[in-house]
């Protein structure tokens, strides 16, 4: 905890985006930097709209364990889409989106 999954289709620096991600999450909710676990999916393709546009995707979701409150996560949220943007080689047509979320209670890691 926390597991954090980025799926996008714009060009991202992974490493250099969870590097600085990991201290974020730290901070704002009070874990340890072992604890992040960050995994990238590259998307192939995607359609915003109608689709007469080209416009690319990063959707960044972070599950932590129950008991954060709401502000803390939307606060997290808010720190993540302005971290963004320095990770990207353009933010133009880019769609970014966070969503921060509890783990289900059956998780469980060893």
């Amino acid at each position: 905890m926390p597991q954090i999954t980025v799926d996008y289709s714009a060009p991202l620096d992974r490493r250099g985006f969870a590097l600085a991600l990991h201290p974020l999450v730290v901070e704002t909710v009070d874990t340890k930097p072992e604890a992040c676990k960050t995994r990238f999916r590259e998307v192939e393709e995607t359609v915003v709209g109608d689709g007469s546009t080209e416009d690319a995707v990063v959707h960044v979701e972070i599950a932590l364990l129950a008991g954060r409150t709401d502000e803390v996560k939307a606060r997290l949220s808010e720190a993540v889409l302005g971290l963004l943007p320095r990770h990207l080689k353009t933010t133009d047509g880019v769609r970014l989106s966070v969503e921060v979320r509890d783990l289900e209670p059956s998780y469980r890691k060893r």
